[in-house]
C-alpha cells in the first residue's frame, strides 16, 4: 500500500548565479515544479516550494576576476535577474533565497561540524597545483594548458571543451595559472572527503529496491553510478570564495560548492519558517520531492542522500523526477555561446506571453529524453492549440451567452442523449489529470486538459446553437449552459499550467477559484449568474514575430563563427620533420559504443590493418551516434602514447574537423583504402 503523507516539501535545483536563466532551466525544472505545487495547493494540501540561487564556486570567482569586481557583486547582479525572471513567469516560490545568506552560512557550517564530530569524513593529503605569485592553491578551473588528447591549447584543468574529455589538472601539458599566467608548482594540501563507498549498500537498497517507481532515466543513471562503484568525494577545496571550513587547521579552505548548495534547501526553509522548519525536514509524514535537471541526478539521488543519512535526523527524498535537456533549434543550449532564449529577453520581445512559453515548454518537456525547442513549433502550438482550440471555444461560449442571454448563465433544460454523452466525456477528466500529475507526467496531463477544450469545441460545432436562436431558445439555453460548465472546468484544470490566462478567465466568469475538488462537476455556474465582458485569452502570433526571433539566433550563430575564426589563428610554423613524426593511418570501424557516464565519449574498436583490433576513445558522442560510424573508414594517429579515459586505454586519436559552430566532422578518406594505409 502506498504511503500517505500529511504535507509535501518541493525543492528546485539552485540556478548558478553567474548568468541569467533560459528556457532550458524553465522546461527542465521550474515549470514542472510550479505545476506540481499549484496542483497540490488547489487540492487544499499543505505544501511549500523552496528555491534559491547557488552563489559559491570557482566560475563565479573567475567571472569576478575577469570583470574586476568582487564575487559578491557578481552574484548580487544575477540573483536579482534570476529572481525577477521566476516571478515574471509565475513560479510560486514560498521563498527564493540564496547561499550567501547568513542563515545558509550558519546552517552549512553546522551541518559540516555535525558530520565532522561524528567521524563521517576521512582526511587525505594530496598534491595540488599552487601559484607562487598569487600565493594560493589553484582549483582545476584556475589552470589552463594543452589537452593531452586533442592538442587544444586552451583546455581547463577539469575538462577540455574542444574534445569534451574530463581531465585532471595534472594531465595538462604545459599547465599555467589562469590568475597570473605563471607556471604552477605542486604542493601538498589536506582535504576532507565524504566516503560515498561507505553508503553504497544503503543506496543500493534504498534506490534499486525501494524506488523502482522513479523515472527510468533517473533510476538508470543511479544504477550506472552504483554499478561502477562509488568513491570518496572531497567536501572542501582551496579557495577564498565560499563558506570557510569550520574546523581548526582549515584556513584558506571552503566547503566544496556541491556540498554546500543542497544544504541551501534546508537553510532556505529555516529562513521561511524559523519555528517550524523541522516539521518539513524531519517529520516522516512529510514527503520531499526534488525537481532537477539530469546533470544534478547524482548529487540529489546519491550524494545529498548520503549526507542526510550520515547526519541521521533528516528525511530522504521520496522522488526525484529529473528531466533531460532541452535543445534549441537542433543545437545544445550554450550560455558561453549565447545560444539560448533568455527569460528576461523573451518578455521584452513577447510581452504578456508567459503562458504561451509555459504551455510550449510543457508540451515539449524533456521528461525522459532530450527534446527540442523551435520557434516554428512555438508559433504552431500557440496558433493551432491555444488560439484555435482553447481560446476559440471559451470565446464562442462567452460571446454567444452575451449575445443571446445578456451575459447571464442560462438555465439548463431537458438533456438530449448527445448532451448526456458530452457531460460523460469530461466526467473522467479529474481522475485522468490527477493520475498523470501524481506521477509527474506533466506533458500528458496538459494534453488531457486540452482534450476538454476539444470536447467543448466539438459540442458547439455539432449543436450549432446560432442556428437555433430564433426557433428553439430553450435548446440554445441548454447548449450554452453545458458549454459554460465546460469553460468553468477549463479554468480549474488549466490553472497549474496557464496561471495568467486562467486568472483572466476566472475574472471573465466573475467567480473566485473553484478549487480542484470540483473539477468534473456540471453545476459550477448557477443559472442567472452574471458573466463579465468576454476578452480573447490568446492572440495569433504572426510570422514577422517568429522571423525576428529566428534572425536573432542566426545573428548569434554568425557572431560565434566570427569569434571562433578569430580565436583559432594558424599555429606557429613547424618543420617537415615535425610533421613526419605523426603516424596518421586509415582504419575501419568495427564497433562503436557510448562510454558509460560520459556524455561526450565514444569507444571505437578499429581494424588498423596491423593485425590487431585497436581501441580508441574519442569525444565526438554529441556529433555522431555509434551506429553512424560502424563500417566507416576514419583517419587516426597511430603512434600517440596510450592514455586512460574513464578506465579505458585509448590507443590513438581519431581526427576530426571543427566547424565554426563547434560541430565536429570525422576525417574520412574519399575512397575506400586498405586498413593501415598511411596518410601522407
Amino acid at each position: 500500500m502506498e504511503k500517505q503523507f500529511k504535507r509535501t516539501l518541493i525543492t528546485t535545483a539552485l540556478p548558478y548565479a553567474n548568468g541569467p536563466v533560459h528556457i532550458g532551466h524553465l522546461a527542465g525544472v521550474y515549470v514542472p515544479a510550479d505545476i506540481y505545487a499549484r496542483y497540490l495547493r488547489l487540492k487544499g494540501e499543505e505544501v511549500i516550494l523552496i528555491g534559491g540561487s547557488d552563489e559559491h564556486g570557482v566560475p563565479i570567482a573567475l567571472k569576478a576576476k575577469a570583470e574586476g569586481i568582487t564575487p559578491q557583486e557578481v552574484v548580487d547582479r544575477y540573483h536579482s535577474i534570476i529572481k525577477k525572471s521566476f516571478e515574471d513567469f509565475g513560479i510560486t516560490f514560498d521563498i527564493y533565497s540564496r547561499t550567501t545568506s547568513e542563515m545558509h552560512h550558519q546552517t552549512a557550517s553546522d551541518f559540516f561540524r555535525t558530520l565532522y564530530e561524528k567521524g563521517e569524513f576521512i582526511e587525505k593529503t594530496s598534491e595540488q597545483y599552487y601559484d607562487e605569485e598569487a600565493k594560493q592553491f589553484l582549483a582545476d578551473r584556475y589552470i589552463t594548458g594543452t589537452c593531452p588528447h586533442c592538442g587544444n591549447e586552451r583546455a581547463y584543468g577539469d575538462q577540455c571543451e574542444a574534445c569534451g574529455t574530463s581531465l585532471s589538472a595534472m594531465d595538462l601539458i604545459d599547465p599555467k595559472s589562469a590568475i597570473t599566467g605563471s607556471i604552477p608548482v605542486k604542493k601538498e594540501t589536506k582535504h576532507w572527503y565524504l566516503p560515498l563507498d561507505k553508503h553504497e549498500p544503503f543506496l543500493r537498497e534504498w534506490i534499486l529496491e525501494g524506488h523502482k517507481e522513479w523515472k527510468s532515466n533517473v533510476y538508470g543513471q543511479c544504477k550506472s553510478w552504483l554499478d561502477m562503484g562509488l568513491q570518496p568525494r572531497a567536501v572542501s577545496r582551496d579557495l577564498d570564495w565560499g563558506i570557510p571550513v569550520p574546523v581548526e587547521g582549515a584556513e584558506g579552505k571552503v566547503l566544496y560548492v556541491w556540498f554546500d548548495a543542497p544544504i541551501g534547501y534546508i537553510s532556505n526553509t529555516k529562513e521561511l519558517l524559523p519555528d517550524t522548519w523541522e516539521k518539513w525536514w524531519k517529520d516522516p509524514e512529510t514527503k520531499m520531492i526534488h525537481f532537477i535537471g539530469k546533470d544534478n541526478i547524482v548529487f540529489h539521488c546519491i550524494v545529498f542522500p548520503s549526507m542526510l543519512k550520515a547526519e541521521g535526523s533528516y528525511n530522504l527524498p521520496e522522488n526525484v523526477p529529473a528531466n533531460e535537456f532541452l535543445n534549441l533549434e537542433g543545437d545544445k543550449i550554450s550560455t558561453s555561446r549565447n545560444w539560448a532564449v533568455w527569460l528576461n529577453e523573451y518578455l521584452e520581445d513577447l510581452p504578456g506571453k508567459q503562458d504561451v512559453l509555459r504551455y510550449v515548454l510543457t508540451a515539449n518537456a524533456p521528461e525522459t529524453k532530450d527534446n527540442d525547442f523551435t520557434w516554428k513549433d512555438f508559433q504552431a502550438r500557440n496558433n493551432n492549440e491555444l488560439v484555435a482550440i482553447l481560446g476559440n471555444f471559451v470565446n464562442r461560449a462567452m460571446v454567444l451567452t452575451q449575445k443571446y442571454f445578456d451575459g447571464k448563465v442560462p438555465a439548463c433544460g431537458e438533456l438530449t442523449e448527445y448532451d448526456k454523452q458530452t457531460l460523460a466525456d469530461f466526467a473522467h477528466v479529474k481522475s485522468a489529470v490527477e493520475r498523470l500529475l501524481d506521477t509527474f507526467h506533466f506533458r500528458e496531463a496538459q494534453k488531457e486538459a486540452m482534450n476538454l477544450a476539444r470536447i467543448g469545441n466539438k459540442y458547439l460545432a455539432d449543436t450549432e446553437p446560432w442556428k437555433l436562436a430564433k426557433t428553439d431558445r430553450n435548446r440554445v439555453a441548454t447548449i450554452l449552459n453545458i458549454s459554460l460548465q465546460i469553460t468553468a472546468n477549463l479554468a480549474i484544470v488549466f490553472e497549474p499550467f496557464l496561471p495568467f490566462s486562467m486568472k483572466k478567465l476566472l475574472a471573465m466568469l466573475n467567480v473566485e477559484n473553484f478549487g480542484w475538488n470540483r473539477l468534473g462537476a456540471t453545476d459550477l455556474l448557477e443559472a442567472g449568474h452574471s458573466l463579465n465582458t468576454p476578452e480573447l485569452l490568446f492572440e495569433k502570433i504572426e510570422d514577422s514575430v517568429i522571423n525576428a526571433q529566428v534572425q536573432k539566433l542566426l545573428d548569434t550563430k554568425k557572431a560565434n563563427e566570427e569569434a571562433n575564426y578569430k580565436a583559432n589563428p594558424i599555429r606557429e610554423t613547424i618543420t617537415f620533420d615535425d610533421f613526419t613524426k605523426l603516424d596518421i593511418r586509415v582504419g575501419t570501424v568495427l564497433e562503436c559504443t557510448k562510454v558509460p557516464k560520459a556524455d561526450k565519449l565514444l569507444q571505437f574498436k578499429i581494424d588498423d590493418g596491423l593485425g590487431a583490433t585497436r581501441t580508441i576513445v574519442s569525444g565526438i558522442a554529441q556529433h555522431y551516434s555509434p551506429e553512424e560510424l560502424v563500417g566507416k573508414q576514419i583517419c587516426f594517429i597511430a603512434n600517440l602514447a596510450p592514455r586512460k579515459l574513464k578506465g579505458i586505454v585509448s590507443e590513438g586519436m581519431i581526427l576530426s574537423a571543427e566547424n565554426f559552430d563547434g560541430k565536429l566532422a570525422v576525417v574520412m578518406p574519399e575512397k575506400a583504402v586498405k586498413p593501415g594505409s598511411e596518410v601522407k
